[in-house]
């Protein structure tokens, strides 16, 4: 009897991903996971009872991480409670949005001006940056030692139109090559993988490399992957959005005070986690160790961490562009972001606090930030 055949790459790949799936639920819902220990609402309640906080359990979303973990933020709300939800997925996050579930979450630039156009410019705002950077393109070497390499190779990326899949499908039009964007067949096989798995599908053989936030791209690397290229190379100061914030318009009406104090408390974790490198590192990874009951390798954060950097600055201009390419690669019509950005309550907590304001490069609701 001939031994059972073993599943090519294509189909070790699907079988990864829907083992996935079914273990995780990813894509659709939130993972609602208490913080250990939250600090305590006390003092003086603001304009609403209660706000509730989405983010990633990622490392560029550290500022969150650290913010709760810390009580940072719950600080600077007072007598209103923190309430908070993470996610594994940008589009779950914007469903969340619309339907009042979150107040305030932490997103990637696409999620963001997806969600901002497809509901004609009424469901959120962007109202701060929060990190800048994280992403890496890693492959096996044994089988891709130079760039051109890549052609005819297969490599991951988190998921269709998001930031890093978009990010990628630009660049390899940059180099003359061409792949259908949906489908991802062509030049280069572009395999949306979720970031959960993509380990064990490099592991399996079954991508050959991925271009991937941390910290993936440096799970990766203790597997054996090397670093072919950082996204900060292409872009003008090495930076670029990777983390913003953003509320539903309909709290940031109702809760101007509560969105205020939120911000203040990013403001005072990014300041912290800059000036506290190896205390915000060891912060965030035990929240992550509280929302995944997993912490990561030391050597995995410890490759990650210096690539991030934590910022208030929105980079607006860098959104604009990672729209302009989406709208090349064919996974977007010609948006209008006018209106994207309030800045005006972040640049008030900037103010306050003596700090330089930053800019919504045109696209913002009022004249704070131009």
């Amino acid at each position: 009897m001939p031994p059972p055949r073993r599943p090519g790459p294509a189909a070790a790949l699907a079988l990864l991903l829907a083992a996935a799936l079914s273990a995780c639920g990813y894509g659709s819902r939130a993972v609602q996971v208490p913080d250990a220990a939250p600090a305590a609402a006390t003092g003086r309640k603001l304009s609403a009872g209660s706000v509730t906080l989405g983010y990633f359990p990622n490392l560029t979303h550290a500022t969150a991480l650290v913010g709760v973990r810390e009580g940072l933020i719950q600080r600077e709300l007072g007598g209103t409670a923190l309430k908070t939800t993470t996610f594994k997925a940008g589009p779950a996050e914007i469903e969340a949005l619309n339907a009042g579930s979150v107040d305030i979450g932490f997103i990637g630039p696409s999620p963001a001006v997806n969600g901002y156009v497809r509901s004609k410019g009424r469901n959120l705002r962007i109202v701060s940056g929060a990190a800048s950077g994280g992403v890496r393109l890693v492959v096996n070497p044994a089988k891709i030692k130079s760039l051109d390499d890549l052609k005819g190779k297969r490599i991951a990326t988190p998921q269709l139109g998001n930031t890093q899949d978009v990010a990628f499908l630009n660049w390899i039009a940059a180099r003359g090559w061409k792949v259908d964007a949906a489908g991802g067949k062509g030049d280069v096989s572009v395999l949306r993988t979720d970031n959960t798995i993509t380990p064990d599908a490099y592991r399996s053989g079954a991508v050959d490399g991925a271009w991937v936030p941390e910290p993936t791209a440096s799970k990766l690397v203790a597997e054996g992957a090397a670093v072919l290229l950082d996204e900060r190379d292409l872009w003008p100061g090495g930076q670029f959005v990777i983390t913003n914030v953003v509320v539903s318009q309909k709290f940031l009406r109702e809760h101007r005070d509560v969105v205020e104090a939120v911000l203040r408390g990013t403001v005072k974790t990014n300041e912290w986690i800059n000036s506290h490198r190896d205390e915000a590192k060891a912060s965030a990874n035990a929240a992550l160790k509280t929302l995944t009951g997993k912490e990561l390798e030391p050597g995995v954060v410890d490759a990650a961490w210096p690539g991030i950097h934590f910022t208030d600055d929105p980079l607006a201009t860098t959104l604009k562009t990672q729209s302009d390419h989406a709208v090349a690669a064919g996974l977007l019509e010609e948006p209008d972001l006018n209106g994207i950005y309030d800045l005006g309550p972040l640049n008030g907590v900037l103010g306050s606090l003596r700090k330089p304001t930053v800019d919504h490069a045109g696209l913002g609701t009022d004249d704070q930030g131009r």
